[in-house]
């Protein structure tokens, strides 16, 4: 489904350009759940941002269902409808409620109607266990219920794969379950999954792979039962000693 041939990702700062990504080669097939650990600084995010290029690479190939997508003359708005995104920070509109946060996308686009698109928008929410919570504004909901309305939101456009950018380190300890639950029960349903986490017991229950990042290349990549009971090198075993 994604393939990524030597990513290179720079940003210019004040003493010069940064390389955050170091020649990244990847690929991700249908239903795979991809969970991505490592230090913070090691280019997780950032190669998260490149697959739907909110990031655009400096260099390398990312090919998404046979297209590539940061080739020139390629139409990346229809291709990123394909691909949802869940951030760190919800980023839903806070003039908008529930259901018109979740409604806008496919309506503007008109991929749907408007009633279309509220009886989905209702149907999500109950699969979430917010079907209460469509007329309200997001000031009046919990950090946890505010990121499951944004994974609803994401949903709501029938993606093929879904990225989450560490979707629950902004929440407090006790509201990471429920949006960990409703993660679960995606990767359950059989979606392609990318998820930038520290969140180990996650990557342990529901990865089919988990690969470890740090200074801009994955350094280590196994299925989680390998992974984290026989890590290879000496960087990822350190690493481990110190998050479980």
């Amino acid at each position: 489904m994604i393939t990524v041939k030597n990513l290179h990702k720079s940003f210019n700062t004040l003493n010069g350009p940064v390389e955050v990504l170091k020649g990244i080669n990847q690929e991700i097939k249908h239903g795979e759940k991809v969970v991505i650990v490592g230090p913070s600084g090691s280019g997780k995010s950032t190669f998260l941002r490149c697959i739907n290029l909110l990031e655009q690479p400096t260099s390398g190939e990312i090919w998404f269902e046979g297209k590539q997508i940061n080739a020139t003359g390629c139409d990346v708005d229809q291709l990123r409808r394909k691909i949802g995104m869940v951030f760190q920070h919800f980023n839903l509109f806070p003039h908008l409620t529930v259901r018109q946060n979740i409604t806008l996308a496919p309506v503007s686009l008109k991929l749907e109607t408007q009633d279309e698109a509220d009886e989905q928008a209702q149907q999500l929410l109950k699969r979430v266990g917010l079907e209460s919570k469509a007329d309200s504004f997001p000031g009046q909901l919990s950090g946890g219920q505010k990121q499951r309305i944004a994974i609803v939101r994401a949903m709501a456009m029938q993606p093929d794969v879904m990225l989450f950018d560490e979707p629950t380190s902004a929440l407090d300890p006790e509201m990471v379950g429920e949006v960990l639950q409703v993660m679960k029960e995606l990767a359950e349903a059989g979606m392609t999954m990318i998820v930038v986490t520290h969140e180990m017991a996650f990557a342990r229950e529901v990865a089919t792979r988990v690969l470890f990042m740090e200074d801009g290349n994955i350094q280590e990549e196994a299925p989680p039962k390998e992974f984290f009971s026989h890590p290879k090198s000496p960087r990822l075993q350190n690493f481990l000693s110190k998050v479980l």
